[in-house]
């Protein structure tokens, strides 16, 4: 760039011309400025370029006024050089935008800028008639880069902690968008200048300044020398060199300038244009405050200056579009001061040996000083007594007031003093850490020197036979301990391995301490202890029939299991593997049989279990590695007989770690389980003891070979008079207490709780309507609060003397609730209330009719889809996970019957594979019976059918709706409606052989749910059928069925077989006659 050009030539002359190599040296630590060559180039006054070179600003007197007089012949040499380069570059810059700015005279600029710019450089020299130049044409020049004088108003960043000193960098981060965004904008500008505020309150936090209060008006201007994202969350870290001291004069808000703007229909703010080369007629002055771009060519106005001022120019207006702190500030500089001044080179003097002091405690401070002496000559450093003073705030680890103070302070003498005071307290606590540093250093020694001698002193004892050390008396614990066990001889040896082991270690070892955890879970199995079983079968009864209704089939295994148990004298564990839907009891009868046993009970869930780890335990190799749960439960319970419980084995994930089904394998085979080994202890652990039972939904998610491994007992649903005894016996009584009613007189009557099972819960199992019944309960409480009113129940009475005490001590907190207060525990106590005691006048009743004010309006309101199905619908039985439902087949003819008609089959309600094969079997064996036994009803060959299953939102498969789509499709050729009370379920083969279904049980509850009074099954369920409970199997009527046409003869008694045979005919026949009349009329 020609800028860059005209700067080496320039510095290049004053080389040659004037000797001045010297103003070229930089410091070699960045956290100082450099020595600038601002006094040998010429600068605008007014500039928002970004500064290339720091300089430390300082108050000239007159001999150094005398001095600088031979730079001004080096400027005009330099800016010859210049003119003579911009001549060069215009030919190869053809075409580009060259911006246009001022080279301002004044004849006081010197003296002026220097007052004006504080610390943060040197001021430029006067460009005006002073210097022999009176009368020469107007030149332009390209101007180097510099750091504005005068800049009014800024982007305001709040700084925590500690303030910025002039000269010294600071890095900030800054985390809110709005500032971010401003401050890349400015990076791109060419204006990257901030002013930087300390926070009054040093526990505050933010990037954007409320009021002036929250901040010292008294800050520092600072340029962003480089800044980098932080993190992934737009934060951004800047880097601040401080220029001089300014002062806050006004807070501008920005939101509402954005607000406005917005309202107003802005666009978004824009580059501000420069503003425009004023004409001879309009010359501006100068005035202070103006600020202009950085690098611009100008031309020294020959017309004396004007006192018409400059069109308003806000440089930094395009901030007002982001919502950030925007402040007016002026600079302030340092009061005038006598170099001579005695009492100033004594307090100077001091610093300086404080420095010493501190440096040879502290080699920190001593990196520091060397930096700071090496950029600065010794008579700098006490010409510059404001520097040094700065430099000692900068560098003491001070309080954040004193600090400020040190920074507000405009006396050279009064800031000198302040700096004085922080250095010493810094001397001070350096003195302290050096005192302590060598306490510990002797504390240390001296317990290494009583170590030994402890270490020495311990040998002669055990050599004596006085006293054993720690380590011993470990060993002895954990020999006592396996003494009492009866560990098996390969348990036994590895034992006294890792024992023998221990004991030859050292303390400090690392490996002392993995052997020791290993020990320890190896003395805490329960080896060879076993609880003392009860095989009492009234017992067991008792316990099971309190705890749960109905479950037939699982207390008869329990009973079995028991029966075994008292005849042999002990029982091998089993695998129980509870299937059902969910809410019908499978976790808890769980515990219920661990307490009918007396065993231990543990409980684990392995849904969504990816981990092998969590079954066999992880290498004692890795870092914190632990027995599997199967070892934990064996610690938990302290038998080697409890009953495990594996929750939601069906749900079993599989990741990178291994698959934990088949870590399973080893766990649940009877075979195999008597010498389990966990990879933790790495010994066979006998679990052939131990009673697994396992839940699960559905077995279809069970991998069979593990599923080969246990004992599967189905647990269907329970129908209404199963749930109406559950309710009376368990649901209402609990959660009347859980509702604190329990001494309440509120009674939820028999028909309600009918009404509940009937027209809100229909689902298989009973945890909707423990939910429902929690709700009765909760609405008759708060109907009781309001009734009776505070008045009856004081909330005075409710508190104890500890909650009254918490509760007044909560009223004085005014934190945050998001927030925990420090007296929280002056605010919390064990227990806080008591129950209130309601009133024997109060009196309760839900019964049907007003059970819908509890609990709102029924969910179903019918018992059937179709109280009267017409022709083509069907009611077939589905399974599910929730239990058994009813799954309707509608079928419809979509158009009349004509000769030329086609026909068809159209299937909807979102079937999968197994049942659109199961929809194309009965189409086709439809059609085939039809043709046997009803060859003249031409229904099929003419006809185009939709087949449609209800709940489209419903995912429908299985192989258990064949002939229930052959009932419909059949229904619809003859035309004839069937009974609503009619239920059926089986799969059809394509000669009519209804084969073998599951889930009997379900359907069966699902068919009696929705009022059924027969359902056809296949003959193989026959067993099924007569293993069902005779509560479930009341007013239903059974009917197997081998061939459809048992089921044919069932849903179509009576049959009229020639009126089915001509049910189509006459439309048929209308058909016929029309066309030949049609070929008459044609001939």
């Amino acid at each position: 760039m020609p800028w860059r050009i005209a700067l080496r030539n320039s510095a290049a002359a004053l080389q040659r011309s004037t000797g001045y190599a010297t103003l070229l040296r930089a410091s070699r630590w960045p956290l100082y400025p450099r020595v600038s060559l601002a006094r040998t180039l010429p600068r605008s006054a007014f500039s928002t370029g970004s500064a290339r070179w720091k300089d430390a600003g300082r108050e000239k007197d007159e001999k150094e006024v005398e001095e600088e007089k031979p730079e001004k012949k080096v400027e005009e040499k330099v800016e010859e050089k210049q003119e003579e380069k911009k001549e060069e570059k215009k030919e190869e810059k053809s075409g580009e935008a060259v911006v246009e700015g001022k080279i301002k005279s004044a004849t006081d600029g010197k003296s002026s800028a220097a007052a004006s710019s504080g610390t943060g450089g040197e001021a430029p020299p006067a460009a005006g008639g002073g210097d022999g130049r009176r009368g020469r044409k107007p030149e332009k020049a390209l101007q180097k880069p510099t750091v504005p004088e005068v800049y009014p108003r800024v982007l305001a960043i709040p700084i925590a902690k500690r303030p910025l000193f002039p000269g010294f960098y600071k890095a900030v981060t800054v985390r809110d968008e709005n500032v971010v965004k401003a401050i890349k904008d400015m990076i791109n500008r060419g204006q990257p200048y901030i002013g930087a505020f300390l926070f009054k309150d040093e526990n505050h936090d933010g990037d954007t300044i409320e009021s002036m209060d929250q901040v010292h008006d008294v800050g520092v201007f600072a340029q962003i020398t480089s800044a980098f994202p932080v993190g992934d969350d737009g934060a951004l870290t800047a880097v601040l060199y401080p220029h001089r001291r300014i002062k806050m004069s006004e807070l501008i808000n920005t939101q509402s300038l954005k607000a406005a703007k917005d309202g107003a229909g802005a666009e978004p703010a824009a580059p501000e244009p420069i503003p425009q080369k004023p004409t001879k007629d309009e010359a501006p002055a100068e005035k202070k405050g103006d600020v202009v771009a950085s690098f611009e060519e100008t031309s020294v106005p020959s017309t004396p200056k004007s006192d018409t001022p400059n069109p308003v120019y806000e440089p930094t207006s395009f901030l007002n579009q982001y919502a950030v702190s925007l402040v007016n500030v002026e600079n302030i500089v340092n009061e005038p001061h006598d170099p001579k001044n005695l009492t100033i080179r004594a307090i100077t003097n001091e610093i300086v040996n404080v420095f010493k002091d501190v440096a040879n405690l502290n080699s920190l401070f001593r990196d520091q000083i060397s930096t700071f002496s090496m950029s600065q000559s010794a008579g700098n450093v006490m010409e510059e007594p404001a520097k040094l003073a700065d430099f000692a705030a900068a560098v003491a680890a001070g309080d954040a007031e004193e600090l400020q103070d040190v920074l507000e302070e405009l006396n050279v003498e009064r800031r000198l003093r302040k700096a004085l005071v922080v250095l010493k307290k810094e001397l001070m606590n350096a003195e302290l850490q050096s005192k302590i540093t060598k306490d510990v250093q002797n504390s240390i020694e001296k317990r290494q020197r009583e170590y030994w001698l402890t270490e020495q002193m311990k040998g002669i004892r055990r050599e004596l036979g006085i006293e054993s050390d720690g380590k011993d008396k470990l060993v002895e614990k954990f020999r006592e301990k396996s003494l009492k066990l009866a560990m098996p001889e390969a348990v036994k040896k590895v034992f006294d391995e890792e024992l023998n082991k221990l004991a030859h270690l050292e303390p400090a070892a690392s490996e002392f301490n993995v052997t020791r955890n290993y020990l320890d879970w190896l003395t805490q199995i329960p080896w060879g202890q076993r609880s003392a079983e009860n095989f009492g079968i009234k017992n067991a009864m008792t316990v099971l029939d309190e705890d749960h209704h109905g479950l037939k089939d699982v207390k008869d295994r329990i009973l079995e299991f028991i029966a075994v148990g008292k005849l042999r004298g002990t029982v091998e564990g089993k695998i129980l593997c509870f299937v059902g839907p969910p809410g019908v009891g499978k976790t808890s009868i769980g515990k219920s049989i661990a307490r009918a046993l007396n065993r231990q009970y543990y409980r684990f869930s392995v849904g969504g279990l990816a981990d092998v780890a969590e079954i066999k335990g992880h290498r004692r190799t890795y870092v914190g590695a632990l027995p599997g749960r199967i070892i934990q439960a064996l610690k938990k319970c302290q038998t080697e007989n409890p009953l495990i419980l594996i929750d939601e084995i069906d749900k079993l994930g599989r990741g990178h770690q291994g698959d934990p089904a088949s870590a399973l394998l080893e766990l649940l085979d009877p075979e195999q389980n008597n010498s389990f080994l966990d990879q933790y202890l790495d010994v066979p652990v006998d679990l052939s003891k131990v009673l697994f039972v396992c839940t699960a939904n559905m077995t279809d998610t069970i991998p069979r070979p593990l599923l080969d491994r246990m004992e599967v007992i189905q647990l269907s649903g329970y129908v209404a008079d199963e749930k109406m005894a559950i309710a009376e016996r368990y649901l209402s009584p609990a959660a009347k207490e859980l509702a604190g009613l329990k001494d309440v007189d509120v009674a939820l009557e028999k028909e309600a709780i009918e009404e509940l099972i009937k027209s809100y819960c229909r689902e298989s199992g009973v945890r909707n309507l423990k939910k429902q019944i929690e709700k009765v309960y909760r609405k008759s409480a708060l109907k009781i609060v309001q009734d009776l009113g505070e008045s009856a129940l004081p909330e005075e009475e409710a508190l104890t003397e500890e909650g009254k005490k918490a509760l007044e001590e909560s009223k004085k907190d005014e934190t945050d609730v998001k927030e925990t207060p420090e007296n929280i525990a002056a605010e919390t106590t064990e227990k806080p209330r008591i129950s209130l005691e309601v009133p024997d006048t109060v009196h309760v009743s839900i019964n049907r009719q007003n059970l819908k004010d509890y609990v709102g309006p029924p969910v179903f309101t019918s018992d059937r889809l179709y109280e009267t199905t017409p022709p083509g619908v069907a009611m077939g039985l589905a399974w599910t996970q929730m239990g058994g439902a009813a799954l309707y087949v509608e079928s419809i003819l979509e158009s009349a019957l004509t000769r030329d008609s086609r026909p068809g089959l159209a299937t909807t309600g979102n079937l999968r594979a197994v049942m659109k094969e199961s929809t194309t079997i009965a189409y086709s064996f439809a059609k085939s019976v039809m043709a046997k036994s009803y060859p003249q009803n031409g229904f099929f060959d003419k006809a185009k059918i939709h087949l449609h299953c209800p709940e489209g939102a419903v995912q429908k498969d299985g192989p258990s709706a064949g002939i229930t789509m052959a009932t419909s499709l059949l229904s619809l050729a003859l035309d004839r409606a069937l009974d609503p009370t009619i239920a059926m379920t089986g799969e059809l083969t394509v000669t009519g052989k209804v084969l073998r279904i599951g889930g009997l049980r379900e359907k069966t509850v699902a068919a009696r749910r929705a009022g059924c009074k027969m359902i056809i099954f296949p003959a193989d369920n026959l067993s099924d059928w007569l293993e069902l409970p005779e509560n479930i199997k009341e007013g239903i009527d059974g009917r197997p069925a081998a061939w459809y046409h048992d089921v044919f003869d069932l849903v179509f008694p009576g049959l009229d077989a020639e009126k089915a045979n001509s049910m189509w005919k006459k439309q048929l026949e209308k058909k016929k006659k029309d066309s030949k009349k049609d070929d008459e009329d044609d001939d």
